[in-house]
């Protein structure tokens, strides 16, 4: 029987997704230009043939998708963003065109292919932006990696698991490769076969993002040692508890004191809550690209 739990369970294993993706060619695989002005091309990173795409011109953004994600998942947001600035979208490890490796997923590992990434595209530093799963890749970036990030935009992602709804835990924990068979029906993973460069390893990335997502994490100490400007979305109706999103902000230095009238007690931090909006239809706000921009093209403080 289908039901509202098992579509929420279904997205929540990888937290949403979509799909764009060809087959990598075998060894370093130059930048491939592609039509309406997109440059894309495979970074051999970590062992990896990561798949990226560079839209626009200007200060360099790189976008990180959700779990079972991809880049196409930015449709949206990419043509507001690339108005005044250069956006770098990548599929992360075993996710739409970026083939899966012998290793497992991690937010760690992940954070290391995304600078890896950068010094092979000779960026010495950019904005990052990351949603769900890739808001805890962009994270880890920033924690690993503190001088390649020029801002941060986290969106819809916890710095601890205990952040998240436990109904949402609960999704997290189920446990594949039953799980992936039983997502066989959705279209998840329809999208998936039809783009990935081997789509017979639906079942070896559900089983790897169940085990990621399963496993215990807390960054308290991590984000709290941020001095970067960071801006936290979130939907009003998210799968983060608002609890959860005030102390993140206020472990980034946020809403500690009145900020004064001249704005001389404002910290680097902000928040930004959306009305009407859930951890579903997140990327699907013209509120989020709005937010995102008039974070960045403000001077930094």
């Amino acid at each position: 029987m289908t039901s509202t739990y098992t579509t929420r369970r279904t997205l929540l294993l990888g937290t949403l997704a979509a799909g764009l993706a060809v087959a990598a060619k075998a060894n370093a695989i130059p930048q491939v230009p592609s039509t309406a002005g997109v440059r894309t091309g495979y970074a051999p990173v970590d062992g990896l043939k990561m798949y990226y795409e560079i839209h626009g011109t200007g200060e360099p953004m790189l976008l990180l998708h959700g779990g079972l994600g991809s880049t196409a998942m930015f449709a949206d947001m990419i043509p507001s963003l690339t108005k005044t600035r250069q956006v770098i979208a990548v599929d992360l490890q075993a996710h739409g065109r970026t083939s899966d490796i012998d290793r497992p997923i991690t937010y760690e590992a992940m954070a290391d292919d995304i600078a890896a990434l950068m010094k092979y595209l000779q960026i010495q530093k950019a904005d990052v932006l990351g949603y769900s799963t890739g808001g805890e890749v962009a994270l880890q970036t920033t924690i690993r990696h503190p001088t390649i990030v020029k801002k941060l935009v986290v969106v819809s992602a916890a710095y601890k698991r205990s952040g998240w709804y436990p109904e949402i835990l609960a999704a997290m924990s189920q446990r594949a490769p039953a799980m992936a068979e039983q997502m066989k029906a959705s279209q998840l993973y329809k999208t998936y076969v039809s783009v990935a460069p081997r789509p017979d390893d639906w079942t070896v990335l559900i089983t790897k993002m169940s085990v990621l997502l399963r496993t215990d994490y807390d960054w308290s100490k991590e984000v709290a040692a941020i001095k970067i400007p960071t801006l936290l979305v979130f939907g009003d109706a998210d799968a983060v508890r608002p609890p959860h999103m005030v102390e993140f902000f206020a472990l980034l230095g946020g809403g500690q004191k009145d900020a004064g009238w001249d704005g001389s007690g404002m910290s680097k931090a902000r928040l930004a809550i959306l009305p009407g909006v859930t951890h579903y239809n997140m990327l699907e706000s013209p509120l989020l690209p709005h937010v995102v921009i008039v974070f960045l093209d403000s001077p930094p403080k």
